[in-house]
């Protein structure tokens, strides 16, 4: 049923303004009359005349007033500071004008009824006013959703009025730890200590809680989230305080707990020094760079400013995107780089030759590589030939073309890898340790991580799927931990750790602690505001499937072979002296490799990476989806059985084993 206050803000403009005037006629009247019965404590001076002519006079002139002032273009709704200033105007000029037409027609005025006329006017028109705000918010409060705000300084209180002037949710508490603010009341809301959040959740019926901590570093922030983490309530943010003071967001724009919150972590200044060496005026090249690490070394590389930046990519469309990204950020930021898209493959080495001739190139960050641990184990020679060849073309291209330097971009999963993809990269840093020996004007080097939250492929935005769709959410292993760190910070130290390379280094990031990945996914369900369905909690949200491990996979990784590492300058990042081949032995293995590439001979590609000094451990028998295509069925289905740990029986000839998106 629609109230008369629901109704009055449902009609137009013209309406709305027109049941003001008449209703601030019978304010100013009211006042008007009842100053005089407050003064003189007499009604007998309603039968007045000449006082009749005088309020005859005054309510026009403070319509007129208020018109001119603006009150009634003033959204009834959104009534603050400012329209009180026009009516307390719009009163002040309309007291005049009853003392001057009294002056005029020569009519009694006692010196205090215009002081009482003035504050009744006030009140009533302001009065009523304030009340119907009140009463408009008080009844689409109901249909707003109950938030906790946690965070009570500014940006809390700023997010507040906000949400007050939106649809969508109404603030029932603010939340902080300060002890001082505690217990104070901000804008009509208690001020409570986190200790209280379970009761506030219960006692408002909060259903969200929005994170207003714009200026915390990411320390603070993951530790405020791993509490809120345990509490059945979605959690939502602001922009950081670089986003606000920017302008590119607003308070308002609420999104949900970044990845970065959870595992994330505080990154060290960039070192000028290190970061512009390589970079600063000279022409770089980065391969791969469409994709994760590659398209975000090309961001911090533009920045730098380069006198041209080299795009090789393989993929038409993530060379597009990366072309017009970094195009148009030239573009904003007046920024004069010539940006060159290359569509090529880090195979031909011809190819590579005539672009880095034609362009100059004296800086490569080699981030070109077939990175998903099971479609390599189903696509072996494609991954090796990638991964391996294309790192040895691109090396020798580089000396064969006088580049400076050469920084290849390795991975954790090269660290005693079971599975192809891993061993592959393993290779890859033997062959820049290989040609790093010949003494050439080139310095090669390498940098090895672990993960980049929100690369491809990544478990996040998979979880993130699985539980907006309802769950399950498929993990491979209760056990599984891995090291995360960002994309941009591992960029960073990439830049910075290729900068001090003297021929062959093994650098190592600081990855901080490695995270339990069912860990992980508890957190996302919880701080998306849904519970873990388990056989303890039969009526929860989302279900947690382990399906078992995929070929190759490992339950965690590792960083160093064989455990000896250095500091350097960069606190974050870490030399290794490992086991390196002669350049001569090198070549010998490459060859062979290159012929069972050649000939598709699973077998021979198998036992060359097995004798290769890698420390290739395999968890699973050859999984090439080609070669098990052409066994014996009988053979075909039991190789399948063993090294698809995800099913449970044999998969039929023609269904390929499912992929999953790597942990």
């Amino acid at each position: 049923m629609m109230t008369p206050i629901t109704w009055l803000f449902k009609q137009s403009r013209s309406t709305k303004r027109t049941i003001s005037l008449v209703l601030d006629a019978l304010f100013v009247s009211a006042a008007f009359w009842l100053a005089f019965i407050l003064r003189l404590e007499s009604t007998a001076i309603l039968n007045s005349g000449a006082l009749w002519l005088i309020l005859l006079v005054t309510i026009p002139a403070t319509l007129l007033c208020f018109i001119q002032l603006g009150l009634y273009r003033a959204v009834l709704r959104y009534l603050g500071y400012h329209a009180i200033l026009t009516m307390l105007a719009g009163t002040l000029l309309s007291a005049g004008v009853m003392v001057l037409t009294a002056y005029y027609f020569n009519v009694f005025l006692p010196r205090t009824v215009p002081i009482i006329y003035c504050a009744l006017a006030l009140l009533f028109c302001g009065g009523a006013r304030t009340l119907a705000r009140a009463l408009y918010n008080q009844s689409t409060n109901k249909l707003k959703i109950p938030v906790v705000i946690y965070g009570a300084g500014s940006s809390g209180r700023q997010l507040n009025i906000s949400l007050q002037h939106g649809n969508e949710y109404r603030a029932v508490a603010f939340v902080d730890d300060n002890p001082q603010l505690q217990n104070a009341v901000l804008q009509g809301l208690t001020v409570f200590s986190p200790t209280k959040l379970p009761q506030i959740i219960a006692r408002f019926g909060a259903r969200k809680l929005l994170l207003a901590m714009p200026s915390s570093n990411k320390q603070q922030r993951r530790e405020v989230i791993d509490k809120l983490s345990e509490l059945p309530i979605e959690v939502l943010t602001i922009p950081g305080i670089a986003d606000l003071v920017s302008g590119k967001s607003k308070v308002s724009e609420l999104a949900e707990v970044s990845i970065e919150d959870l595992l994330g972590r505080d990154p060290v200044a960039p070192f000028p020094e290190l970061i512009a060496a390589n970079i600063k005026d000279k022409v770089v090249m980065v391969t791969g760079a469409g994709g994760s690490i590659g398209s975000e070394l090309c961001r911090q590389v533009i920045q730098q400013q380069p006198t041209t930046l080299v795009l090789l990519e393989l993929s038409e469309f993530a060379l597009y995107q990366i072309d017009q990204e970094l195009t148009k950020w030239c573009q904003e930021q007046n920024c004069v780089v010539r940006i060159v898209p290359i569509m090529a493959s880090v195979q031909r080495q011809s190819r590579l030759e005539s672009v880095m001739n034609a362009f100059g190139v004296q800086t490569v960050y080699h981030a070109a590589a077939c990175k998903h641990v099971p479609l390599v184990e189903y696509n072996v020679v494609e991954g090796v030939r990638n991964n391996v060849f294309g790192t040895w073309r691109a090396a020798e291209a580089a000396i064969n073309c006088g580049v400076e330097t050469f920084v290849l971009i390795s991975t954790d999963k090269a660290v005693r890898p079971t599975n192809v993809m891993g061993t592959s990269k393993r290779l890859a840093e033997l062959v820049v340790q290989g040609v790093a020996q010949r003494r050439t004007n080139t310095q090669f080097c390498m940098v090895r991580f672990g993960n980049v939250l929100g690369s491809s492929g990544s478990v996040v935005p998979l979880f993130k799927k699985q539980i907006s769709a309802g769950g399950p959410i498929t993990l491979t292993h209760t056990d599984i931990t891995r090291y995360f760190m960002t994309i941009p910070e591992a960029a960073e130290l990439v830049i910075q750790a290729g900068a001090m390379a003297k021929g062959g280094d093994v650098f190592v990031l600081d990855m901080g602690e490695p995270v339990r990945i069912i860990d992980l996914a508890r957190k996302m369900v919880s701080l998306m505001g849904y519970e873990e369905k388990t056989e303890h909690n039969p009526n929860g949200d989302i279900a947690i499937k382990i399906t078992g491990l995929r070929p190759g996979e490992k339950l965690y990784e590792e960083l160093l072979i064989g455990g000896t590492e250095a500091a350097t300058q960069h606190p974050r990042i870490r030399t290794a002296n490992e086991v390196s081949m002669l350049w001569p032995d090198v070549v010998k293995l490459l060859q062979k490799l290159d012929t069972a590439c050649e000939q598709y001979d699973q077998a021979a590609i198998r036992k060359l990476l097995l004798a290769a000094p890698t420390a290739f451990n395999p968890q699973s028998e050859i999984c090439d989806l080609v070669w098990i295509e052409n066994q014996h069925p009988a053979f075909m289905a039991a190789s399948l059985s063993k090294v698809t740990s995800i099913t449970k029986s044999a998969l039929p000839a023609s269904t390929p084993p499912k992929i999953y998106a790597k942990a």
